[in-house]
């Protein structure tokens, strides 16, 4: 069977975290710039090959200030670590109707684990100009300790300012190259 090469589509794919702040609330961050290596044998994506990198220093938490301080050498250290990368190894039908488990290599802030994340998958489709799309929703969490995140502070109270479990969201929108 032939090599379908996929291209990400940007505008309709998204790369977020949520992370807990002071244990009682919660902060979103977001990725602008990340790019999506995938080939399949035909549409097959049971066969995937997958490499997904993000920009480290595209980071958005709608906070300019804590940006700052995430892309600085406490967290990703975006001067030395420039890029977070996942590439996937192994994919375990859930359900038989769309559910994966995928297991894979996540690189952050120079240090490479192995992780698994649930997808969901949306289906394949021809769009009204002739492309033909498939969708994804992945999802999963890590602990950010384990990658060397280990800034840490709390409160006067002794409470934990910010959690040690990062929870990840990924829409995406693949077109067939």
């Amino acid at each position: 069977m032939a090599t379908t090469k996929w291209v990400l589509d940007p505008t309709h794919s998204d790369v977020e975290f949520k992370v807990k702040h002071l244990m009682i609330s919660t902060v979103t961050g977001h990725f602008s710039s990340f790019t999506a290596d995938v080939a399949t044998e035909g549409e097959d994506f049971t066969t995937a090959k997958v490499t997904f990198t993000v920009d480290a220093a595209s980071i958005n938490t709608k906070n300019e200030q804590r940006d700052g301080h995430i892309k600085s050498a406490d967290f990703f250290d975006v001067a030395n670590h420039p890029e977070m990368k996942f590439v996937l190894k192994k994919i375990e039908n859930v359900d038989n109707d769309g559910s994966f488990d995928i297991h894979g290599d996540l690189t952050l802030h120079g240090i490479t684990k192995n992780i698994k994340l649930e997808v969901e998958f949306g289906g394949v489709i021809k769009d009204p100009w002739g492309n033909t799309r498939a969708g994804f929703t992945v999802s999963g969490k890590i602990n950010r300790k384990e990658f060397g995140l280990t800034w840490h502070m709390t409160t006067d109270t002794g409470g934990v300012v910010l959690g040690d479990d990062v929870r990840i969201h990924v829409s995406l929108e693949l077109i067939k190259g």
